[in-house]
């Protein structure tokens, strides 16, 4: 389910298929096809929000593969719980120019209508997979594990080649003992012993896209 004009605006532009759309009472479609127009208060029943938008489609979940083993440049967000922060994480990773992001089993679904609206439309053009740290590394994928405490600094860590930026979860981090390559620290001042882990993921994708040379950070 998809809220807003904009939002289902961004999955037609992608490729994604609208089933149907719905609109609140004298609103107009945004997307190609059927556009049922609601009675009164029904569209308040339906969506998610307390305040939604007049518009509202079913979308077609995209059935486009996401192949590791052809990726270069991914994000790995491990147990992630938090539909807001892995908005944000997909909507900064399509814009340095991730390939994947993938989510281990017991994260958040990708689809919740929270993370959709958070993503502000990146969900519909980033690739999201459903993988375990050991199949990323089976893909071939060096894993570069983040932490509070260990590693080089994610302004001096090697980010070259075929590389796997993991994130942990909101309350315990990535493990110590994660099957990572190596360890990456974003060093900091303050109190916090740690930044929000989609503050930390958007800093360390746009470092590793700018020293992968590839110029996407700078291009979107």
């Amino acid at each position: 389910m998809v809220e807003g004009a904009t939002l289902i605006r961004e999955a037609v532009s992608a490729g994604w298929e609208v089933e149907a759309e719905f609109v609140a009472p004298g609103g107009s479609g945004v997307s190609p096809g059927d556009v049922h127009e609601l009675a009164e208060g029904v569209l308040e029943r339906v969506a998610s929000t307390e305040n939604p938008q007049p518009n509202l489609a079913v979308v077609r979940m995209s059935g486009r593969e996401s192949k590791l083993d052809q990726a270069n440049f991914v994000l790995v967000a491990d147990s992630l719980n938090d539909p807001g922060n892995l908005g944000t994480i997909l909507r900064s990773s399509e814009a340095a120019g991730v390939d994947v992001v993938v989510l281990t089993p017991g994260s958040v679904d990708a689809f919740n209508p929270k993370v959709v609206r958070a993503s502000a439309g990146a969900l519909f053009h980033v690739p999201v997979a459903s993988a375990t740290l050991e199949e990323v590394h089976a893909a071939g994928l060096r894993l570069v594990g983040t932490s509070s405490h260990r590693g080089d600094r994610h302004t001096e860590a090697d980010w070259s080649g075929r590389v796997a930026v993991v994130v942990g979860s909101e309350a315990h981090g990535l493990a110590d003992d994660a099957p990572v390559d190596d360890w990456v620290r974003i060093e900091h001042r303050g109190r916090a012993e740690s930044l929000n882990v989609a503050m930390a993921a958007t800093l360390l994708v746009f470092a590793a896209a700018l020293h992968r040379g590839d110029g996407n950070a700078e291009r979107r």
